[in-house]
């Protein structure tokens, strides 16, 4: 399955007309511990670079926009009970919320992995 990065530090993975997203581990370190999540709820039309989720840790809150527009399939209910997840698997269980893929032409001016680890490179 294909990964993306965006500038705001998303990842986002593509498995056919679904999409998983989450924060990147360069993200939940610039964070630290992460004590709150709140993910967007099922049937939530999401618009590419608009807020989606929130993201609060010991340090600061942050917001969580969307890479792509789409409506969102699930959240993941597992954050609200351990929002720790963030920190200790951000780029696989720590996931945010799944949507579904509305125009994959918007994946187009994403990162791949290597593009991703230069940006991080050059901050």
């Amino acid at each position: 399955m294909p990964r993306y990065f965006t500038e705001e530090h998303e990842w986002i993975e593509v498995d056919g007309d679904a999409a998983t997203i989450g924060i990147t581990d360069y993200a939940q370190e610039q964070l630290g511990d992460v004590v709150f999540v709140e993910v967007p709820q099922s049937g939530t039309m999401m618009t590419k670079g608009k807020e989606a989720a929130v993201v609060e840790s010991v340090k600061a809150a942050s917001d969580v926009y969307a890479p792509i527009s789409g409506e969102v399939l699930e959240g993941n209910a597992a954050l609200e009970d351990d929002p720790a997840l963030v920190n200790t698997s951000p780029e696989e269980e720590g996931w945010f919320f799944k949507l579904t893929v509305a125009d994959a032409g918007e994946l187009d001016g994403l990162m791949d992995a290597a593009a991703y680890k230069a940006f991080c490179e050059s901050l």
